[in-house]
C-alpha cells in the first residue's frame, strides 16, 4: 500500500457500547480482499501501531451500511454491536463505499445500502425485496403555499406502514435531489412576511418529518451556515405552542464570545455548528417518542462526532491552550477575562466526555502538563463564585478519570509547599467554607476527596502498595487534621456548640467522609480515632435538634461497631460511649421514627454477630433504660444471651479449679486451638476502669499486648484471705517479663489517646485497677523485685522456640489461687 493510499484509507474503529456511548477500537488502515476463511469479501482494519488486527468484517450481503458526514461508514453486525469507521480522507470513504456497495450490488449514490425492516419470518424480508424493486420514485408536489397541507400529509405518511422503510428512503432520495429544502425555507419567508399561521405550522410538521428521516444527507443540508438560522425559524411555530417561541433571538443575543482569538476557520465552524444543533436537538424538537427514539441516532451521531473533531482540534494547538493557561494563572488579569478563560476551559473539558475512555486519561494528562492543577491553586484562592464553581467542575473532571496523576502532584507539593497551600487541603477548605446553605460546591468536592483516598482506585501493580501507603500517610499527617477542624471546633461542650441547618450540613458530610475512611482505611484512621477520641465527639452530634445529623453519628458508630475489631470495642467500652446512645434512646421515648429504628437495628447487629465485650457492657451498664421496651425482642434476647454467657463462664470456673500454669508452665500459645480462656477473660465481671493504653502505635505494640493478656489470662491475680500479706510468687530462673499489678488511679503507663475538653459520662473508676508496665529484662543473676504493700505476680515465661525441659513443680512456690482472676485493662 503506498503512502497516499495509507493516508486516504485511515481510519479510527468506533464500537458503540451498551451505555450508547462510541468507544474507540484503535486507529489504522482499512482495506478490503477476499477471506477464504469467511468465504467472501472482507473489510480489514490493521493497526497502524503493531500491524494487529483491529476488524475483519464479512460484507454480508443483507447487512445495511450507511454513510454519514462524508467520512462515516456505520453498520450492525449483530443486535446491539453496531461499528462505525471513520476515515481521515472524504475519498477513502468513497472508496471503500463503492465497494461495499458492489459487493452488495447497491447503488453507490445512495447513503444506505438496505432498508431497515421490523424483525419477522424470512418472508416478510424477501417480500420487501420485492417490494423495493417495484416501488417507483416519489414525486414531490411542486413547492407552492396552496401545496403545503398535501405535502406535509406526503411526509407524514411514510412512517408507520410495513414499507416505510423503502418510502423514508426514496423520499430522502427526492428531496436531496430537487433541492427540496431550500425551496421550503423560501416558502417559509413567505408565510412569516404574511402571518400566514396554519402555512407555518405545516412547515413545522414538513420539517419535523425531515428530520425523523435519519438521513446524514438531508443533516448537512439543514445545518449548513447558510440554513441553520431558517431551520430554526421554521421550528419555531409548533401547533401545540400558544405563541411562537423565540429561539432565533436567543441565539442572536448570546454571542460567541472568544477569549483567545481562533485562527482555525473550521474549527469555528464547527464550534459554532455544534452549539446550534446542540440547541436544536436538547431545546427545540420535540421529546421523542418511544417509537421516534431510533429514528434520530443519526443526529447523535452528528453532535457526537462534531464534538469529538472540536476536541482533537483544540489538543492539537499547542499555542492556543498555552495563551489561555497564561490568562487563568496570570496575576494582572481582568476578573471578567479570567472568568471567560475558566468558563471556556470547563466546556473543554465538558466536550471532552466524548472521547473515548481509553484517550480521556492522556487528554487529562496533557492539560495537567499545560497547568491545570497549578491554575486549581489560583482559583481557588479568588473571590469569584462563578470562577470557583467552573474550576470544581474542571478539577472533578481530572480527578475521576485520573486520580493517581493528581496524588502524584500532592505529594511532590509535600516537598515545597506549607500544609495550608497543599491542593488537597485548599478543596477541603473549599467544602468546609461553602457559602450555599444546601452546600452543592462542598457535595461535589466532598466526592473529589473520597476518590483521591479511595485505596480502590490506587494503581494496580508493584506500585500500588506503595502509593497506597505513601498517600495515606501523607493525608493523615498533613491533611486529616483540616479535614476534622470543624468536627473538633462545634463539640468542644457536651452539645453541639452550633446547630444551624447549614452547620450540620457541613457536620453531616464530614461524618459520611470518616465513615468511608472507616471502612476502606485500617490502620491509620484506627489509630486517628483512639489518639483523638473522634468517636466521643461525635456522638456528641446525637443532641443535635437536627434528626439527619443525629443519624449521621449514630451511623458512624454503626460503621464502627461492624468491623468486629476488638480494639475499637474495648475503647468503646471504657470510655462507656454507649451512654449517649442510650440518653438518645431514652429521649427519644416511644417515637417510632428512624433515629429509634436505627438504634434498635444497631443492638440487633450486636446480639445476632454475639459481639460478647459489647453485649456485656451493655447489659451491665445499660439494661436498665431498656428492660420495660416490649414492642421488640431485641433487648429481651440480648439479656437472655448475656444470661447464657455468664452460666457458661460459672460452669467453666467450676470444673477448672486447677490454675493453667499449673497445668501449662511453658506460656505458649497453640495457634491451632482457639482462645476460649480469652473470651472467658472479656466476659468476666470486673468493674476496673483505667485509661486504655495506647494500643496501635504499631502493630509491635498490638502483639505485644495480646501476647501479654494471654499470659495474665492463666493466672489467679489475687492471694487467698490467709496469705493477704504475702503476694503469690514463682521463682525459678530469671525472668525476662515483669508484669506489675499495681494500684495508680492517676497516672497511665501510657499517654492516654482520650485527652479531649469534653467531659467524660460519670463513672466509678476502680482505684485497684491494673495498670501495665512496658516489659523490662532485668540483668543476669538479678532478682525481679515486687512492692510488698501491693498485690503482684512475678511470671516466668519461656522462649517460645525453646526445647529445654520442663520446670520441675517442685521448684515453684504459689499461693492457692483466688476465685477470681483480675482483668487487664483493655
Amino acid at each position: 500500500m503506498t503512502d497516499t493510499n495509507n493516508i486516504r484509507r485511515r481510519v479510527k474503529l468506533y464500537m458503540l457500547n451498551e451505555d450508547r456511548q462510541w468507544d474507540d477500537r484503535g486507529t489504522g488502515h482499512v482495506s478490503y480482499a477476499y477471506v477464504e476463511r469467511l468465504k467472501g469479501t472482507a473489510l480489514l482494519v490493521r493497526s497502524e501501531t503493531d500491524g494487529s488486527s483491529l476488524l475483519e468484517s464479512k460484507i454480508q450481503p443483507d447487512t445495511a451500511y450507511q454513510k454519514q458526514q462524508e467520512t462515516l461508514v456505520v453498520w450492525s453486525e449483530a443486535e446491539n454491536y453496531d461499528l462505525a469507521l471513520s476515515f481521515q480522507e472524504k475519498t477513502g470513504c468513497d472508496e471503500i463505499w463503492e465497494k461495499i456497495c458492489q459487493v452488495q450490488g447497491r447503488d453507490p449514490s445512495l447513503d444506505i445500502t438496505q432498508d431497515i425492516v421490523e424483525e419477522g419470518d424470512a418472508d416478510d424480508s424477501t417480500f420487501t425485496d420485492e417490494i423495493q424493486d417495484t416501488t417507483p420514485p416519489i414525486d414531490l408536489p411542486a413547492c407552492d403555499l396552496s401545496k403545503l397541507e398535501e405535502i406535509s400529509e406526503l411526509f407524514q405518511s411514510v412512517f408507520g406502514s410495513q414499507d416505510s422503510p423503502i418510502k423514508r428512503e426514496k423520499l430522502s432520495l427526492a428531496i436531496e435531489n430537487d433541492n427540496y429544502i431550500k425551496k421550503l425555507l423560501d416558502l417559509f419567508h413567505m408565510c412569516d412576511d404574511l402571518d400566514n399561521t396554519d402555512g407555518l405550522h405545516h412547515l413545522f410538521d414538513i420539517f419535523k418529518s425531515i428530520f425523523l428521516l435519519n438521513k446524514n444527507a438531508l443533516y448537512d443540508i439543514l445545518f449548513a451556515d447558510d440554513t441553520i438560522m431558517d431551520v430554526v425559524g421554521v421550528l419555531e411555530y409548533d401547533p401545540l405552542s400558544p405563541a411562537p417561541a423565540k429561539h432565533r433571538e436567543y441565539l442572536r443575543e448570546n454571542r460567541y464570545k472568544e477569549v483567545i482569538p481562533i485562527n482555525n476557520t473550521e474549527l469555528l465552524r464547527k464550534i459554532h455548528q455544534t452549539y446550534r444543533v446542540q440547541y436544536i436537538q436538547d431545546v427545540i424538537l420535540p421529546t421523542p417518542s418511544v417509537f421516534e427514539e431510533n429514528l434520530l441516532s443519526t443526529l447523535n451521531s452528528f453532535v457526537f462526532f462534531n464534538k469529538i473533531d472540536v476536541v482533537s482540534m483544540i489538543q492539537d494547538d499547542d499555542k492556543f491552550l498555552k495563551s489561555l493557561f497564561e490568562i487563568i494563572t496570570g496575576d494582572e488579569v481582568e476578573i471578567s477575562r479570567r472568568r471567560d478563560a475558566v468558563l471556556f476551559l470547563k466546556e473543554f473539558c465538558t466536550f471532552s466526555q466524548t472521547l473515548p475512555p481509553q484517550n480521556r486519561e492522556g487528554f487529562f494528562k496533557a492539560l495537567s502538563n499545560l497547568g491545570t492543577l497549578k491554575a486549581m491553586e489560583v482559583i481557588f484562592a479568588l473571590d469569584d463564585e462563578v470562577i470557583k464553581l467552573a474550576a470544581i467542575d474542571v478539577f472533578s473532571f481530572i480527578v475521576e478519570y485520573s486520580p493517581s496523576m493528581v496524588r502524584e502532584y500532592i505529594l511532590q507539593q509535600c516537598n515545597t509547599q506549607e500544609d495550608e497551600c497543599i491542593l488537597i487541603n485548599l478543596v477541603i477548605e473549599q467544602m468546609i467554607s461553602d457559602p450555599d446553605p444546601e452546600l452543592g460546591a462542598a457535595v461535589q468536592l466532598m466526592g473529589i476527596v473520597r476518590l483521591l483516598i479511595d485505596p480502590d482506585n490506587m494503581i494496580a501493580g508493584n506500585a500500588a502498595k506503595n502509593e497506597k501507603t505513601e498517600f495515606l500517610s501523607f493525608f493523615y499527617k498533613h491533611s486529616m487534621n483540616v479535614l476534622t477542624a470543624p468536627l473538633f471546633a462545634h463539640t468542644v461542650e457536651d452539645k453541639p456548640n452550633k446547630d444551624d441547618y447549614q452547620t450540620a450540613q457541613l457536620l453531616s458530610l464530614l461524618l459520611e467522609v470518616l465513615a468511608f475512611c472507616v471502612e476502606h482505611h485500617t490502620y491509620h484512621i484506627k489509630n486517628y480515632i483512639l489518639q483523638k477520641d473522634v468517636l466521643r465527639r461525635v456522638l456528641i452530634l446525637m443532641k443535635s435538634r437536627h434528626a439527619f445529623l443525629a443519624l449521621s453519628a449514630l451511623r458512624f458508630m454503626r460503621r464502627i461497631l461492624s468491623l468486629k475489631d476488638e480494639f475499637y470495642n474495648r475503647y468503646i467500652i471504657k470510655g462507656s460511649l454507649f451512654r449517649p446512645v442510650v440518653e438518645a434512646f431514652t429521649v427519644n421515648g416511644e417515637k417510632y421514627n428512624l433515629l429509634n429504628s436505627a438504634m434498635i437495628e444497631m443492638f440487633e447487629f450486636i446480639k445476632t454477630e454475639d459481639v460478647k465485650s459489647i453485649c456485656s457492657h451493655v447489659v451491665e451498664n445499660h439494661y436498665n433504660a431498656f428492660e420495660n421496651i416490649t414492642y421488640v425482642k431485641t433487648f429481651e434476647d440480648l439479656k437472655l444471651k448475656y444470661d447464657q454467657q455468664q452460666d457458661r463462664i460459672r460452669n467453666r470456673d467450676s470444673f477448672d479449679p486447677m490454675p493453667t500454669i499449673l497445668r501449662n508452665n511453658r506460656f505458649r500459645r497453640d495457634a491451632r486451638c482457639p482462645e476460649e480462656e480469652e473470651e472467658i477473660w472479656f466476659d468476666q465481671d470486673d468493674n476496673m476502669d483505667t485509661d486504655l493504653p495506647d494500643m496501635i502505635k504499631t502493630s509491635q505494640t498490638e502483639q505485644e499486648f495480646d501476647h501479654f493478656a494471654r499470659i495474665m489470662e492463666t493466672k489467679k491475680a489475687t492471694k487467698d484471705n490467709d496469705l493477704r500479706d504475702s503476694p503469690p510468687s514463682l521463682v525459678s530462673k530469671t525472668s525476662p517479663i515483669n508484669i506489675n499489678l499495681k494500684c495508680s488511679p492517676n497516672t497511665s503507663p501510657l499517654g492516654s489517646p482520650f485527652s479531649s475538653p469534653v467531659p467524660s459520662p460519670n463513672t466509678s473508676p476502680n482505684k485497684n485497677g491494673p495498670i501495665i508496665n512496658s516489659p523490662v529484662s532485668p540483668k543476669d543473676g538479678a532478682t525481679t523485685q515486687m512492692p510488698t504493700n501491693k498485690p503482684g505476680i512475678n511470671l516466668v515465661a519461656y522462649d517460645a522456640d525453646s526445647d529445654e525441659e520442663e520446670m520441675d513443680e517442685d521448684n515453684v512456690t504459689m499461693s492457692l489461687p483466688s476465685a477470681k482472676r483480675p482483668r487487664l485493662s483493655s
